[in-house]
């Protein structure tokens, strides 16, 4: 394919991933197998990936964190954990498989999607928290940070529920705070992929751009329209990450 044209491809893919990876993160599945269609290896591609992710990741934060959204003191903690686990998964997966994650994901992503479809209690209204902040930290920041180095689909999803079942945010509020632990995340694993020289920049920059886009409009349409958009797609994008890895 003509340069300019595979360019103008990877653009618009990334501007879609954005856009739903925003609403309720999953957008890896749309922009890694594009990836390997354009012929990265799965080392590059993954690298490249998360490289591009990570800006439209920056752009959705951007605007929740403009929009008041996010309770940046509160989610100091967090963002550290969640930094500390990445950087520990990112290193872990060079030396341990991941096939048992790879068979207990897509059982709990469904698990999932099917809560949020059934569940009539799942709003933009907080409800009742479990735990406290710092056991939050500890427990969903480190545990998901370290799934995200470590094997990674999903991982804004996984933020999004915690904040929903452990510290009872509502849909709206639980996605703008899963999107910064999102960033923090995939700050980690760049830095590591950036360092060893695997994310290949051509393909990545016009991905950025859309991602930028994507990202963007998908935080504006979250603080716009709340549950009445963000439970329908985080219910979708759980059930589709969840036929992706069974099928392979």
């Amino acid at each position: 394919m003509d340069p300019a044209a595979l360019a103008l491809l990877l653009f618009a893919i990334a501007l879609l991933a954005g856009l739903v990876d925003a609403i309720a993160g999953g957008g890896g599945l749309i922009t890694l197998p594009a990836l390997l269609w354009a012929g990265l290896g799965p080392v590059e591609a993954l690298a490249t990936n998360k490289a591009q992710g990570f800006f439209g990741t920056l752009a959705s934060t951007a605007h929740f964190l403009r929009a008041g959204s996010i309770e940046l003191r509160r989610s100091i903690t967090a963002v550290i954990c969640t930094f500390l686990g990445a950087a520990a998964g990112a290193i872990a997966v060079q030396f341990v498989a991941s096939d048992l994650l790879a068979g207990l994901i897509p059982l709990l992503l469904i698990g999932f999607g099917l809560y949020f479809l059934l569940s009539p209690r799942v709003s933009d209204l907080d409800s009742h928290r479990r735990i406290g902040d710092t056991a939050f930290a500890l427990t969903v920041g480190t545990v998901v940070g370290f799934y995200d180095g470590f094997f990674g689909p999903g991982t804004g999803t996984f933020f999004a529920m915690g904040y929903i079942a452990l510290l009872g945010h509502g849909l709206r509020r639980a996605t703008a705070h899963a999107k910064l632990l999102n960033l923090t995340s995939n700050s980690a694993a760049i830095l590591l992929f950036s360092a060893g020289g695997q994310v290949v920049w051509s393909l990545g920059l016009p991905m950025v751009a859309g991602q930028l886009v994507g990202g963007w409009i998908g935080a504006h349409l979250v603080n716009r329209h709340g549950a009445r958009l963000v439970r329908p797609i985080l219910v979708a994008v759980s059930l589709a990450v969840s036929v992706k890895l069974l099928l392979n």
